[in-house]
């Protein structure tokens, strides 16, 4: 048995533990991600509405808010059985939804998804930290989020491939079986947590536990960094398709292959993390990347005289970002050692209200000025959160 005393795994055991634990996630990022290019078919084959579908995605987005329950418990309960619950949670309710194709099924697997996440990324993030050498963090970090550029270059085409081949249902048996897979995997693979004391402490209070985290200028920079920098990010993502369309009269099929072009600068800037991260130090990758994030999206308005120059420019945003993003969460690993967990929900959360309030922005600025004002607007918000991080961080050290 290992405990969170003597938490470093031998390498090759080590590497075993993150290859399953990356396509636990790619599976629940698939599930999470699939209803959006493919709401028009689950609303043909459920018989109902597509404003019914998009509501189940709306639902499934805002489970992220919950992490922050279920991160402090993952720091009081153990890693290994969050994880365990988490892809659990994915198995269940899309072999249900499968079997049972009703719409009340098809609402509770993607709650389960959603809530599968919200319990399953903070502490694989912790236990990756608890295990992973600080001055490897961003190699193994970098290689859990594969899974994320993974689940829309990987995942959602085949998806796509079984609803045209073995009909809407298809990807429901399909994840679900991989989640039990999955489960399976690291059920044999993780070390017991050695948590079990956690069971006989004084009563859990969520409240003290916020109120203590709090207190803790890095983690208060920190979360206000995850909101703004999603913020910032969703202000674009939720209008770039009717800039294209509009400025550069592109149709719906290439409106995808254009989606492309994000994937592929998804996967560059986690590779970057993976690869560079570490050799020019977390805390300093992070501020010269969100920095060069802001000047991209400033940079776009200037990029819409032809296509090409369009599409690198939003190439480059998607770059600089996910480097950010990845690099801020193995960097947040270290913030609140003793509560690894929670400090990640903390971000996980606040970047999950972020993305809602750049979505809710992102019509009102784009009508009112174009891609010009949205460019802006996102360009501000980001150095908010440098500022935001520059502060928190300040003084800070491993």
């Amino acid at each position: 048995m290992q405990s969170a005393t003597s938490p470093f795994s031998s390498p090759h055991r080590l590497g075993w533990q993150i290859a399953a634990a990356t396509v636990g996630r790619l599976c629940l990022n698939t599930a999470r991600r699939f209803p959006y290019p493919f709401a028009p078919a689950l609303s043909r084959g459920l018989g109902v509405p597509l404003t019914a579908i998009t509501s189940l995605i709306a639902i499934n987005q805002a489970t992220g808010i919950l992490s922050v329950v279920f991160g402090p418990l993952s720091d009081r309960w153990g890693y290994r059985l969050m994880m365990l619950a988490g892809l659990g949670m994915l198995a269940v309710g899309m072999l249900a939804a499968g079997f049972i194709p009703l719409y009340v099924f098809v609402l509770a697997a993607l709650l389960l998804a959603g809530l599968g996440k919200s319990i399953f990324d903070p502490a694989m993030q912790a236990y990756i930290g608890e295990r992973v050498p600080f001055q490897r963090r961003g190699l193994a970090i970098g290689l859990t989020e594969f899974a994320w550029s993974g689940s829309s270059l990987v995942g959602i085409p085949l998806v796509g491939l079984l609803i045209d081949r073995l009909g809407w249902r298809s990807p429901f048996f399909a994840v679900g079986g991989l989640g039990l897979l999955g489960l399976a995997a690291l059920w044999g693979l993780l070390p017991a947590d050695g948590r079990g004391a956690g069971l006989r402490r004084p009563p859990f209070r969520l409240g003290e536990v916020w109120r203590q985290v709090a207190q803790e200028r890095a983690a208060l920079g920190a979360v206000g960094f995850a909101f703004l920098v999603s913020a910032a990010n969703d202000n674009l993502f939720v209008v770039y398709g009717a800039w294209l369309e509009g400025r550069f009269g592109l149709g719906v099929v290439a409106l995808g292959l254009a989606t492309t072009v994000i994937g592929g600068a998804e996967l560059l800037g986690e590779s970057l993390t993976v690869s560079v991260a570490d050799r020019l130090g977390l805390k300093r990758s992070v501020l010269a990347s969100l920095t060069l994030s802001a000047l991209s999206y400033a940079f776009l308005p200037l990029a819409g005289r032809n296509l090409p120059l369009a599409l690198a420019g939003l190439f480059l945003i998607f770059v600089t970002v996910e480097y950010t993003i990845v690099t801020a969460i193995s960097l947040f690993t270290e913030i609140l050692p003793d509560a690894r967990a929670t400090m990640m929900a903390g971000f996980l959360a606040s970047a999950s209200v972020g993305r809602v309030a750049g979505a809710l922005i992102g019509g009102p600025v784009w009508l009112a000025g174009g891609m010009l004002a949205t460019g802006f607007a996102s360009a501000g918000i980001s150095l908010l959160a440098l500022i935001s991080l520059a502060w928190g961080l300040r003084g800070w050290r491993q």
